[in-house]
């Protein structure tokens, strides 16, 4: 009977440790479901805040400088450039623009090539870098 006995308790042992280890993973289920709830909306909004940022063209160090072609800076009234863009640009605008070649409205076409070419030349340290650098990593 000692024997019997023994063996009840370990297969009791079993059957706890199966049920604990269910409970843990039910557990970790429900940690992991909430945590995704909680992520995804810092995600969305980082996203959102993303398309919603600003590119200054050109940026507000380089004083009335008009923009090239191929999107260097150069002098006013160099034959061939256009002048700073009237605004920032979205990076809304900016993905659409780099993408598609998409002239955001109130912009000429070819201004706008040249806006894209200057927002690719962007640097670290430079005015709306980290708004392109951004628009970067989310494609």
């Amino acid at each position: 009977m000692a024997e019997g006995m023994s063996e009840d308790s370990g297969k009791a042992q079993e059957i706890d440790l199966a049920a604990a280890s269910r409970r843990s993973v039910l557990m970790l289920g429900a940690v992991a479901a909430s945590t995704v709830v909680t992520v995804r909306p810092a995600l969305a909004q980082t996203a959102g805040s993303v398309l919603n940022c600003q590119i200054p063209v050109p940026t507000p160090q380089s004083g009335g400088s008009y923009i090239a072609a191929d999107g260097s800076l150069v002098a006013p009234g160099t034959p061939g450039a256009f002048p700073p863009a009237r605004r920032p640009i979205t990076g809304q605008e900016a993905k659409r623009l780099l993408n598609s070649g998409y002239a955001p409205a109130g912009m000429d076409a070819e201004a706008s090539q040249a806006y894209a070419n200057y927002i690719r030349r962007l640097q670290q340290g430079m005015s709306g870098f980290t708004c392109y650098a951004s628009l970067q990593m989310s494609r």
